[in-house]
This record gives C-alpha cells, sequence and structure tokens, in this order.
C-alpha cells in the first residue's frame, strides 16, 4: 500500500516520523514523506523519499514569543490540567494563542500542495505528526485513513477534552472554538466537512512508555521509541567505556531560556561538578561555548553526539525534557536530571519524579549547589538507576516500527473510505 508521512519543516518533530516510515519501506509498502522545501535535504538523509509542498513557515517567531510568554507569564501551561486552573477563559485563551500563532502557521503554507499531491499519489494511510493537521486534512479529501504519531506524553488531546468540557458549560452563543473554526474554514475549501477526527486522527500511535502515557479515552496502538538524530558519526572517544560514571549535559535550547535569563550561566553549573568524579560530557553551541571560561579537566565539550549512542554509556543526564532526548534517556536506563520548563516537559519532569527515575528541577530554582546535589544523589542512591531500568523494560515491551506495520495495515483496511477520484 502507500503510505504517507507528513510534519511541518521541523526536524525534529519529523525524526520520530522516520522509523516507521523505515518499516513500512522494510515491508515492501510506497512510502512519501511531504513537509515544507527546507526539509527536503533533512528527509532524505535519512533515506526516505521527499515531497516538497507549499511554502516555509516562520514558526520560529512564534517559538521565541512563546518562550518571552512563559518568562512573563508562567501560569500558561499547556500541559495544565487542574479544574480549578482550566476555567473557560484560560482554555479558550489557550486554543486562541496556539491556533494561529501555531497550528495556522505551519499548515496553511503547505495544504493545498499537500491535498493536491494526495489526490495525485492517492494515499492509503496517512501519518501526521501532531501538530502537522494539514496531515488529516488531507486524508479526509482523499479518504485515506490516517494516524497521528506522538513524539511526547498527549498534552494536545487532553487540552482539546478539557477545553471541550468547558465549552459544553458556556450558552451556545459563547462557543467559540478557534481550532475547529480554522480546520472547518480549510476543509470547506475542498468540500468536506469538520469533525474531531481531524484533530484527533482515526486513531494514534504512542512511542511514550505505559507508565508516562496520558489516559485518554482515544485508540491507542503503542509502539516501541527508535531512536533516530539525523546523520551521525561515532566518534572515537565513544568507542571505549568510560573510566569513570559518565554524565551527559544537553540543553538543546539557549541557556538563557532554559536556565531564567542570567541567574546561573552553563559556566556556574560546569564547574560545579569540576571537583566530582565524573566524565561530564556537555553538547553546547557555540553560543553556549561563549560563556565558557577554563574548561574543567573533568568535562569534555562537544558540538554533536547522537544521543542514542552516548546515552548508554553514561550514569545520568542533565537536560531540559525535549521529546528526543526524553525518550533516548528512557529507553538507555539513564537515570535524569531534568531542568524543565516549557510546553510538555514539566509534566515529564514531573513523571519521571514521581517514578524515582531522577530529580526535577525548576530552572528559577536552579543553583549550582542545588545541581551539584541532586547529580550526587542520583549517582549514589541505587534507587535512581532501578526505576530508570523498569523504564527502560517498559520501552523494550512495546512493538518494535516494524513488529507494528501488520497490525497498521489492518487498521488502513478498516478506516480506509471510497476514494476521490484524482484531479488532473
Amino acid at each position: 500500500m502507500r503510505v504517507l508521512f507528513t510534519s511541518f519543516a521541523h526536524n525534529t518533530h519529523f525524526y520520530t516520523l522516520a522509523p516507521l516510515a523505515w518499516a513500512f519501506r522494510a515491508a515492501g509498502h510506497e512510502v512519501r514523506v511531504a513537509s515544507q522545501p527546507s526539509l527536503t535535504d533533512t528527509i532524505t538523509q535519512a533515506g526516505l523519499p521527499a515531497v516538497p509542498v507549499g511554502v516555509d513557515h516562520a514558526v520560529q517567531d512564534f517559538e521565541q514569543r512563546q518562550s518571552n510568554r512563559n518568562s512573563e507569564h508562567p501560569e500558561i501551561n499547556f500541559a495544565e490540567d487542574r479544574p480549578e486552573i482550566v476555567t473557560w477563559d484560560y482554555a479558550l485563551g489557550l486554543q486562541s494563542m496556539m491556533t494561529p500563532l501555531m497550528y495556522a502557521k505551519v499548515n496553511d503554507t503547505m495544504v493545498d500542495d499537500l491535498v493536491e499531491f494526495a489526490r495525485q499519489w492517492q494515499p492509503d494511510l496517512v501519518v501526521w505528526e501532531p501538530f502537522t493537521y494539514a496531515g488529516a486534512v488531507a486524508a479526509r479529501v482523499t479518504g485515506a485513513a490516517h494516524a497521528r504519531l506522538l513524539w511526547g506524553p498527549d498534552v494536545q488531546l487532553r487540552a482539546r477534552r478539557l477545553f471541550l468540557q468547558r465549552q459544553a458549560e458556556q450558552p451556545p452563543e459563547h462557543r467559540d472554538d478557534p481550532l475547529a473554526e480554522w480546520l472547518t474554514w480549510t476543509l470547506d475549501r475542498y468540500g468536506v466537512p469538520f469533525d474531531e477526527e481531524v484533530i484527533t486522527g482515526q486513531w494514534t500511535i504512542d512511542s511514550t512508555p505505559a507508565s508516562t502515557r496520558l489516559q485518554l479515552d482515544q485508540h491507542v496502538v503503542p509502539m516501541r521509541y527508535v531512536p533516530y538524530n539525523g546523520t551521525s558519526v561515532v566518534p572515537d572517544w565513544l568507542r571505549e567505556p568510560p573510566m569513570r560514571p559518565r554524565v551527559c549535559l544537553t540543553l538543546g535550547v539557549s541557556a538563557r531560556e532554559v536556565l531564567g535569563g542570567d541567574a546561573v550561566s552553563i559556566g556556574d553549573l560546569i564547574e560545579a561538578t569540576a571537583d566530582l568524579d565524573i566524565e561530564l560530557v556537555a553538547t553546547l553551541d557555540a553560543s553556549q561555548r561563549e560563556e565558557l571560561g577554563p574548561v574543567p579537566d573533568n568535562t569534555r565539550i562537544v558540538d554533536f553526539v547522537p544521543m542514542h549512542v552516548l546515552l548508554p554509556t553514561c550514569s545520568a543526564i542533565i537536560y531540559h525534557g525535549g521529546a528526543g532526548t526524553w525518550s533516548t534517556a528512557m529507553l538507555a536506563g539513564v537515570p535524569h536530571i531534568m531542568l524543565a520548563e516549557q510546553y510538555d516537559t514539566v509534566l515529564k519532569a514531573e513523571r519521571i519524579e514521581e517514578l524515582g527515575a531522577g530529580v526535577f528541577i525548576r530552572p528559577n530554582t536552579l543553583t549550582p549547589q542545588g545541581l551539584r546535589d541532586a547529580l550526587t544523589r542520583v549517582l549514589e542512591e541505587p534507587s535512581f538507576k532501578a526505576a530508570a531500568e523498569r523504564l527502560r523494560q517498559e520501552v523494550l515491551a512495546e512493538p518494535s516500527p516494524g513488529e507494528l506495520v501488520t497490525a497498521l495495515e489492518q487498521l488502513t483496511a478498516e478506516h480506509r473510505t471510497r476514494r476521490e477520484v484524482p484531479v488532473g
């Protein structure tokens, strides 16, 4: 059958799709990956056929605004679920922000071309990452089955369910729904009606471990997380086992965003661990390296190293909670120290701490001594490693992408509808 994968142009959002796309190709199916043109090289470097659609977006502008918003208004939390906090105004405000500034921005620039390609190619199944609603639209227009593939806890669906609950409590004339209104307008252009399936997918492929998964009323197909970090080379120093406990320090966004401005620098954090009997591997970009003074003898500074190669050699990881790093750390059975602040990272950090697999430090409370104390605990108390190993076993217990293909073939046959006659 024909399987179309789609993600807006963002490397890490695409990376989650790659292993399942490989699995379908290895099983003999035809595969295409569609995105805005700026992702084309990333897709082809993964050994997958790319279909450039639309024009490039400017989602970085939103990400910067959202970072500033989080600093100015920390009460805005996409993962919030406490009923006393998620009022109608809160839920509507979140949807009113995300729909025009994120969802429409990354989808409107590609949806027409994606629908045109889907009409021509006629996929049987469309797999889309959770922000790329254009995939659901293309599937609905052409009658293809379609599924979301998650890269973390399903906070979008939970936020949607909470929104609908609060909406139902309002008078009919006040039941605004920015997300549904935008998708209805989009689908109307193709003569196709809107329903909630366009938001949720016909089913959801979830690669998070069961104990971290949000329990929602949705058809979930579990899948083992398989890491993909893009093209990479294993450095010489990673080919030998470490002589002392190895600790990874990686901050996926700038230190100013993660560490709360000028309160604590990366150099301060590295210096705080300088006399510990560890090997600290810090992955820093050029701007982060500029903040450093002298590098301690126990510290190795690298620009990039594939996490799925590094983390199995580590005794702990210090990081911000990004999706790929979080999942790869669980697969490696590595205890976590999470400096989490944005989107779903706080939820993930709280859950890791509840499960005993790590420590959560809010960036606005972070001090060098606090980091040192947390790292010492994680390295010296066996319970952290034991809990991290339990998470690893949960990950390994799920079916691999290759093992999942047969089930997805069956679901596709059940959900695919009569196809539209190709245009042109």
